[in-house]
């Protein structure tokens, strides 16, 4: 007879493992038994304050933490019937349901995208997002490694202001067991500049003007980007007036037009002119600036012999030493005047095609040797100090900056004068 106990244990028995086989047959993604550490689709089926359960076809479900689907508008971005990848880390854990991650699913999408993206030879976008050990780090839904080296064409010292701008760049290194992966930036910008350049080669000829942006400056001049190729805008091919530093008149990233003064094909040597696009202001300056025109301007140098006036950019004029007064002897232009000073002047001469001007200071006042003749004609007596004794006479203040000598010949009827230091000296009030 036989145990109904043993059949009804059977009977469980035979229905647990068709129960078994089932959920196998459910839990098949494309045909075959769900894979830990796989990708598997499911269904949220509850949304609870801290998890997302999720059904993806198997036994038990899954939950989901529900920070990893993110926020939209401050609230959750996932609700009930939602379809879902996520990653099936464990098909049953002590509780007996499914270990299942969203973040990591996201993840291992990234990383396969970014390997595809390797074998196809693509670009990724990403974002800086900090400084490391020997370059930047950058978010492309993974982190990623940028060396300083790859960053840009040449050098960059402050690589802290890149941080947060986003960017397409080549991957060069990727490794997926090691979580390695290294971007350049610089491989993409060497190819945009080779196209850049093939173009700019078909425009470059002397004469022909250009739009560039300043790339860098040094001492001597600025080197401008013209697309693809740079070329040399040498200081003095700046402004037709005089330019101290190159950095008084241009910034890094400036745009500009520049005009080819020489280019050389076989070593793309460039030499640039800003001031060339201008008229040359010395072309009008004979009709400008005729003699005897009064001007005013800026002492822009000194010299032992005299002083460099600048009377508009590119136009200087110098006044010499002995144009600069009627009375006093001026030993060095320092002592009337310093770089910076505004002075006026009357034009002496031009030579427009020398470039050359000649001013002169004293020319403003009238001649006072002029107005001597009237002030004091012959016969006048006057009264003065004596301001200098020599063994031929003494000399008598007439005004300021003018003289007078009384010859030792001429200091008395009566007496015979061996020196006038006899009779007088410095500071003596006279009458001659």
């Amino acid at each position: 007879m036989a145990n109904p106990h043993s059949e009804l244990i059977g009977g469980e028995e035979d229905f647990a493992a068709m129960l078994e086989e089932s959920f196998k047959r459910k839990g098949t993604a494309k045909g075959g038994e769900l894979k830990e550490n796989e990708i598997v689709r499911g269904t949220v089926v509850q949304v609870t304050k801290d998890y997302a359960v999720v059904d993806i076809g198997y036994k038990s479900e899954g939950q989901v933490p529900i920070q990893e689907f993110g926020l939209a508008e401050g609230k959750p971005n996932v609700k009930v019937g939602d379809a879902v990848e996520v990653l099936l880390e464990s098909r049953e854990n002590d509780t007996g349901m499914v270990v299942l991650s969203k973040e990591k699913a996201d993840k291992m999408r990234i990383w396969d995208e970014i390997s595809a993206a390797c074998e196809r030879d693509e670009l990724v976008e990403g974002t800086i997002v900090g400084r490391v050990k020997g370059g930047l780090s950058v978010d492309i839904g993974v982190k990623a490694f940028l060396p300083g080296s790859q960053v840009d064409l040449r050098p960059i010292r402050n690589l802290d202001k890149l941080i947060g701008e986003k960017f397409k760049f080549k991957v060069i290194k990727f490794n997926k067991k090691r979580g390695n992966i290294v971007l350049s930036r610089r491989v993409l910008l060497e190819k945009e500049r080779e196209t850049l350049k093939k173009d700019t080669l078909q425009k470059l000829k002397e004469g022909a003007i250009l739009s560039g942006i300043v790339k860098n400056l040094t001492d001597y001049g600025a080197f401008i980007d013209l697309g693809g190729i740079d070329g040399l805008l040498h200081i003095t091919d700046m402004s037709w007036g005089r330019v101290g530093h190159p950095s008084e008149m241009l910034n890094v990233g400036d745009e500009l037009r520049v005009i080819v003064l020489k280019f050389d094909p076989a070593t793309e040597r460039v030499s640039l002119g800003l001031k060339q696009i201008q008229e040359d202001p010395w072309a009008h300056a004979a009709e400008k600036y005729p003699p005897g025109t009064r001007v005013t301007g800026k002492v822009v140098s000194l010299t032992d012999y005299g002083a460099f006036i600048e009377m508009e950019p590119g136009v200087e004029g110098l006044v010499h030493i002995s144009e600069m007064s009627w009375t006093k002897r001026v030993k060095h232009p320092s002592k009337v005047m310093a770089i910076g000073d505004q002075v006026n002047a009357v034009v002496l001469d031009v030579d427009a095609k020398a470039k050359r001007i000649s001013l002169g200071m004293k020319q403003i006042e009238p001649n006072p040797w002029t107005l001597l003749e009237e002030q004091y004609p012959i016969g006048s007596v006057i009264r003065g100090q004596v301001r200098n004794v020599t063994d031929f006479g003494i000399f008598v203040g007439v005004q300021e900056g003018i003289d007078g000598l009384v010859h030792v010949s001429d200091i008395s009827w009566t007496q015979r004068i061996k020196h006038p230091g006899d009779l007088y000296k410095k500071g003596d009030e006279v009458e001659a």
